[in-house]
C-alpha cells in the first residue's frame, strides 16, 4: 500500500516540524536549571531555522504556481 505524499503534505510537515522545532529550541534556551541537557542548543537552532526556512520556500513555489496558473 503506497501513501500518496504531494507538495500540500509535504509543506504541511514541514510546518509543523518547524514550529516544534523552534518552540523546543525557545523553551531550551530558557532553561537553566541543575544538571545538563543532552540537546545541542546551536544545532536545535539551526536545524529550526533550516526547517521554517524550507517551509517557506514550499509556500513561495505554491504562491509561484498560483500567480502562473492565473
Amino acid at each position: 500500500m503506497q501513501i500518496p505524499i504531494d507538495f500540500w503534505n509535504v509543506s504541511l510537515w514541514l510546518a509543523v516540524t518547524a514550529i516544534i522545532l523552534l518552540i523546543t529550541a525557545q523553551i531550551v534556551s530558557a532553561y537553566e536549571g541543575p544538571g545538563s541537557l543532552l540537546v545541542d542548543k546551536k544545532r536545535l537552532k539551526s536545524a529550526a531555522l533550516v526547517i521554517g526556512i524550507l517551509f517557506l520556500v514550499t509556500v513561495a513555489i505554491r504562491i509561484y504556481g498560483i500567480i502562473i496558473s492565473s
